[in-house]
């Protein structure tokens, strides 16, 4: 059996541990969890999933519990700064001890069992917070839904926030294939909640055939928007004088929306106030989505690395910084769909810098230089070491009145918060 004395030993080890990076399927961990929770008590969970907005919909829940006092557990990926980001108890990641002790309980109880490092991460959120007294666990789905290993849980409700096009070697190349995965974390007799406007057929039919109980957003619930505040619908309920969400962009009342549904389908177990919700959604942050840094030259940093996800961060930017010369540092796993993303943001991005980044998956400069070639981009800048030296150029050619734009992967991002905490970029 593997014992290490500190979390990086142990994170080493697991990324070497099993053949795939990602290998889809929940018998190897349902197994594991069994011998770790024999008797299979949980807290009251919430399960999301979804291509875009599952981070956002697991803030709005988490800071609305926690506005109401109760004890919540949040599990999501990927980290952005911090492995530990990844589990966090009353909005506070967890020490390393509480993730080394509970790796050595999955060591101790796995045998011949092989785990991938999002299986071993999983299972020790579900372990940690099985122990730490919870009023409500909250789980993001990292990929798909039907196979991924936050599914060995069945949720008190699952809520799907958005069907796009993204991890297509693994979910299938349509919408409808993708939504097929995503409903895997549907079951009968359980609340469904689809935050997204066009839903796939196969997602509804998918609700139907579970015999899930199914709320779709503008059919059964729906929200309104007034000068300076917004109103929620719901039946009878209804919610009004809302706040502006405090995470940005207009696809951030659609998460809200669903997220306001889920607490009071709840709420018989887990009473939330309504004030408590406007708490929760004025006071929701995520780091990496729409964030922006006040300086002389505004930085925004986005982590949007899908067509769909890139999409709304176009929309964004044409309604908040009108007018504005956008300088872009980017970068993109080569995996993604990058010269679509390259053609939605070409119109509202004056010249572009890319940004390599050290990840075996990222695509590399002679990739990029081959993208740019075939998309309509009139200025790119390209033959720099790292994310600072990429940031720096973009900076020097950029004039008061500018911003400049971090976007296209959580690893850039992730760059990029490091080399804001060592202040040489400020």
């Amino acid at each position: 059996m593997m014992s290490f004395d500190s979390l990086k030993g142990w994170l080493d080890w697991q990324e070497s541990l099993h053949p795939l990076a990602i290998d889809l399927g929940l018998v190897r961990a349902a197994r594991v969890y069994q011998a770790l929770n024999p008797d299979g008590i949980k807290p009251l969970t919430i399960t999301v999933a979804g291509t875009n907005g599952k981070g956002s919909c697991i803030a709005y829940l988490e800071a609305i519990y926690r506005a109401q006092g109760y004890r919540v557990g949040c599990y999501s990926s990927p980290h952005i700064l911090k492995y530990n980001e990844r589990i966090k108890i009353d909005g506070k990641p967890v020490s390393d001890e509480l993730i080394c002790e509970a790796f050595m309980r999955i060591e101790s109880v796995r045998g011949e069992t092989s785990l991938s490092y999002f299986e071993f991460g999983t299972l020790t959120a579900l372990d940690i917070f099985r122990r730490s007294e919870l009023d409500v666990q909250l789980l993001e789905v990292g990929l798909g839904g039907r196979l991924d290993a936050v599914n060995i849980i069945d949720p008190d409700i699952a809520l799907i926030s958005s069907i796009g096009i993204d991890h297509v070697d693994w979910l299938g190349a349509t919408r409808n294939s993708i939504a097929q995965e995503k409903a895997g974390i549907f079951r009968a007799n359980t609340p469904a909640i689809i935050g997204d406007l066009d839903p796939p057929l196969t997602l509804v039919q998918s609700a139907i055939d579970k015999k899930a109980q199914l709320f779709l957003i503008n059919s059964d619930f729906h929200y309104q928007k007034q000068v300076i505040s917004w109103d929620w619908f719901f039946g009878n309920t209804h919610i009004e004088n809302l706040p502006e969400p405090g995470l940005k962009g207009e696809h951030q009342y659609r998460n809200a929306s669903a997220v306001i549904l889920a607490v009071e389908l709840l709420a018989k177990k887990l009473p939330v106030s309504h004030e408590s919700i406007r708490i929760g959604l004025k006071n929701s942050q995520l780091l990496g989505r729409f964030q922006l840094i006040n300086d002389k030259i505004p930085v925004l940093l986005d982590v949007g690395h899908n067509p769909e996800a890139v999409k709304t961060l176009f929309d964004y930017l044409l309604m908040t910084f009108p007018g504005k010369r956008i300088h872009a540092i980017f970068s993109m796993m080569k995996d993604k769909d990058i010269a679509t993303v390259l053609e939605i943001m070409n119109p509202v991005v004056y010249d572009w810098f890319f940004a390599p980044l050290t990840n075996p998956r990222a695509a590399t400069e002679t990739m990029m230089r081959d993208f740019f070639s075939r998309s309509s981009v009139k200025q790119v800048f390209f033959g720099y070491t790292d994310f600072a030296e990429a940031f720096n150029a973009a900076k020097n050619q950029a004039q008061q009145g500018d911003l400049l734009l971090v976007f296209g992967s959580f690893f850039l991002i992730s760059d990029c918060l490091n080399e804001f905490e060592k202040s040489e970029l400020k």
